[in-house]
């Protein structure tokens, strides 16, 4: 019992904090751009569910810390309709209870009767701090860690592999894949990653003589620690360096920012590329991750973290370095999710204020009420899809039956 507690805490514990925080960071980006403009707020919270401590600053805005760890919101004045976009009929009578109880020119500090290029700002700008979120903390990292660089060098072939059939010999270097320049190991992974079924061509460097190889990618199944038992594209190729294979550099803080910003660049491209190549049938959707995936995740990096290094100093610091990256994927996934043109999310409403742009009218209430439906069924078949994906690669449905 005190075994599966630990467990629970290993990988429940650590899930909450990087939620709620990077949930936080989200809506503390609505709030500072709605402030700005001065719309009345209501409420910041965090976390959902009974408040446990609360205070009200000299605006009227009740700032409180709930029980339930999963997040929080920011709550505007008027804010009743679930979609956030009520019609024109909702519009008026919002607008003459708001003057019935504070008057003439009240209105204009609510959030619905904002010009709609400051609406649009403010719900952008929680998927942009999720983002600037990544940006900071991929630069602090860097600044902390500088670079390394392992090149791809080829150790081995897996006999039987579409490696060994392309023709790979034990310390081929890599230089470019699909025509593309590549230093380092992770962007070949990365790329055969993204090429299950498509053959991919690889420029060899083989003892001064440069060759091209071509090799097209199978989905095996693998048991990872940290995303569990997953189909991944492969192409069957060991690499490990040689001495003079590995480069580090330290990074200022300039350079740390540009590298920040290209890996956002690479994850949200990584991230676009997959999502089509389900959409084209190319994948089946295995790494998508749900609540389970990702509390599994958390705790493989922390187990991760904890084993590197015994000493107290080593590992407060690694786990620190280690959540760090994390976080910052973690942030980029949902400022991805929320930019989705789904009615109940930051990208669907964004969708309506630009047709209320166009048509000079907000949407028409009939229209809203079916997309918040099919958006929220979208929604609701997107996450049992990804806890389906999870509970597989926890190996539950073998465990219970033989299923997987």
């Amino acid at each position: 019992m005190t075994g599966f507690l630990g467990q629970a805490l290993l990988y429940i514990v650590p899930f909450l904090l990087v939620l709620t925080f990077i949930v936080t960071i989200h809506e503390l980006g609505h709030f500072l751009v709605a402030r700005a403009f001065g719309v009345k707020i209501d409420r910041f919270s965090v976390g959902f569910g009974k408040t446990i401590v609360s205070r009200t600053d000299r605006r009227g805005t009740e700032w409180r810390i709930a029980w339930l760890p999963l997040g929080g919101y920011v709550k505007f004045s008027g804010d009743l309709d679930p979609s956030s976009v009520p019609d024109e009929a909702g519009l008026a009578e919002l607008r003459q209870r708001v003057i019935a109880e504070n008057g003439p020119g009240a209105e204009r500090d609510y959030f619905h009767f904002k010009p709609i290029w400051q609406r649009a700002l403010i719900v952008a700008a929680g998927p942009a701090a999720n983002f600037l979120l990544a940006m900071v903390l991929f630069t602090l990292l860097f600044s902390a860690i500088g670079e390394q660089i392992v090149a791809p060098r080829v150790a081995s072939a897996v006999p039987g592999s579409p490696a060994a059939e392309a023709g790979f010999q034990p310390r081929d270097l890599i230089l470019a894949v699909n025509g593309r320049p590549v230093a380092d190991g992770r962007e070949v992974t990365q790329t055969v990653l993204m090429s299950a079924g498509d053959p991919v061509r690889f420029t060899v460097d083989r003892g001064g003589r440069q060759l091209i190889l071509t090799a097209t990618p199978e989905r095996n199944l693998v048991d990872d620690q940290i995303a569990g038992r997953v189909r991944l594209a492969q192409v069957g190729l060991l690499m490990r360096p040689l001495a003079g294979d590995l480069s580090f550099r330290r990074l200022n803080p300039v350079e740390a920012f540009g590298k920040g910003i290209e890996t956002i660049g690479s994850t949200v491209g990584t991230t676009a590329t997959y999502i089509g190549r389900i959409f084209m049938g190319k994948e089946s959707g295995d790494l998508l991750n749900g609540p389970i995936g990702i509390a599994k995740a958390a705790g493989g990096v922390t187990q991760q973290a904890v084993a590197a290094n015994p000493d107290p100093g080593w590992m407060a610091a690694n786990l620190a370095l280690t959540f760090l990256s994390f976080a910052a994927l973690v942030s980029i996934g949902i400022g991805i999710v929320n930019l989705l043109p789904i009615p109940v999310l930051d990208g669907g409403h964004l969708l309506f204020y630009g047709y209320e742009a166009v048509a000079r009218r907000p949407v028409p209430a009939r229209v809203q009420e079916v997309g918040y439906r099919v958006g929220l069924a979208l929604l609701a078949g997107l996450m049992l899809f990804a806890t389906w994906n999870d509970l597989q690669k926890l190996s539950l449905f073998k465990f219970l039956g033989g299923l997987a």
